[in-house]
């Protein structure tokens, strides 16, 4: 069998396990995001979790010596929630980015690409295959607009035609020689929406992000969330859509080709009240198999004390209080004290106060004085 035949084989076994957009792209070195991750680096832009050197993220056969292609694949994830639950007053609800909707894509993606990669060792022999997804080296995006999945749009999110950017992306990087798909050229053009809709200008121009500022970041930091970064929270637990709900390109994108990933409408909107006092083994348990669990409870619980903090929920107050003073954790304790203040209930002045009287950690007593202050701005 020559290679284009195994190629076009290869495309219609990946329609038949649930693939919705399959390209092949050269193993060519990616200069231009070499160039970009220089400058994101110099200005230190990057979020710190990236894998590799910049050479390891822009050229493949650094990766695996013999490769001669890579194979981008695309899933469709969906943009709306079945039986959304309201969040009510007394009642509040925080919210999951889509990206973290039912199965962790992760997973869902790797056993796609095993797939592929088992297939064509069943076809040929001496096929050799490395699978990323996200936390690989290579850039998801990059190899998928070199294969033609689509562009990468000023969101830094790659758009494809069919589906928008609600999609997943993994690639596969192989030692057979593909002939590359071409790139699509469709970019966006004139529109700026998704930069002047950042929340916190994390989209420092088009195609550029600096992920310190950016929300999806932040809220899967460990430490305290910054002041200016509180306000702009929102009832956000893990990541952020605003570039993606703001972009044109998304209009009416909505689907539901996978079982898996659809949410559970409790777990993607959960009750805010109930996360503050989970313990690990229910977080695991309840929280375990959704891409949004992997840093664990602790950056969960504190953007939940800023969202109830945001809604100026006074029923979680007395919770709150228990917190501050119990929490083993100086995040959630400071936390805790600093959303008391903002919440403003009455008996919030005399909480702190006496709570301040014990706390030992300077961090803590920052936060216990930052929430004071708001009290008194209140009166």
């Amino acid at each position: 069998m020559n290679v284009q035949q195994l190629k076009e084989e290869l495309i219609a076994y990946s329609k038949e396990i649930g693939i919705q957009k399959i390209g092949f792209a050269s193993t060519d070195t990616f200069e231009t995001l070499k160039q970009r991750l220089v400058v994101q680096q110099s200005l230190k832009f990057q979020s710190g979790f990236e894998k590799g050197s910049i050479d390891e993220r822009t050229t493949p056969t650094q990766l695996m010596p013999k490769a001669q292609s890579i194979i981008s694949i695309a899933l469709a994830y969906p943009s709306r929630m079945k039986d959304a639950p309201k969040s009510k007053k007394s009642d509040r609800r925080g919210i999951f980015a889509r990206a973290s909707w039912g199965k962790d894509y992760h997973d869902v993606l790797r056993e796609k690409l095993n797939l592929l990669g088992e297939f064509l060792q069943e076809k040929m022999d001496g096929v050799a295959y490395k699978a990323m997804v996200d936390t690989g080296e290579l850039s998801d995006r990059a190899v998928a607009e070199r294969a033609g999945v689509g562009f990468v749009g000023k969101n830094c999110a790659l758009i494809t035609e069919e589906y928008g950017s609600w999609v997943y992306l993994g690639e596969l990087v192989t030692n057979l020689p593909f002939e590359p798909d071409e790139p699509i050229e469709e970019g966006c053009g004139d529109c700026n929406i998704c930069v002047d809709a950042c929340p916190t200008g994390a989209l420092v121009q088009g195609g550029q992000l600096n992920a310190q500022r950016c929300i999806a970041y932040q809220s899967i930091t460990k430490s305290f969330l910054p002041d200016e970064f509180r306000t702009k929270l929102g009832n956000r637990l893990y990541g952020c859509d605003t570039c993606q709900l703001v972009c044109p390109k998304n209009k009416g994108m909505d689907f539901h080709l996978h079982p898996e990933m659809e949410p559970d409408p409790e777990l993607a909107k959960p009750k805010l009240v109930p996360l503050l006092t989970i313990s690990n083994r229910e977080f695991k348990e309840r929280f375990g198999y959704m891409a949004g669990s992997w840093r664990g409870k602790k950056p969960i619980q504190r953007n939940t004390i800023v969202a109830l903090a945001h809604y100026k929920d006074e029923t979680a107050v007395d919770t709150l209080a228990d917190l501050m003073v119990n929490d083993p954790r100086t995040v959630i304790r400071g936390t805790a004290a600093w959303a008391i203040g903002k919440i403003g209930r009455e008996d919030a002045h005399e909480m702190i106060g006496q709570a301040k009287e014990h706390e030992e950690d300077e961090d803590v007593l920052y936060e216990m004085e930052k929430g004071l202050e708001f009290l008194s701005q209140h009166i």
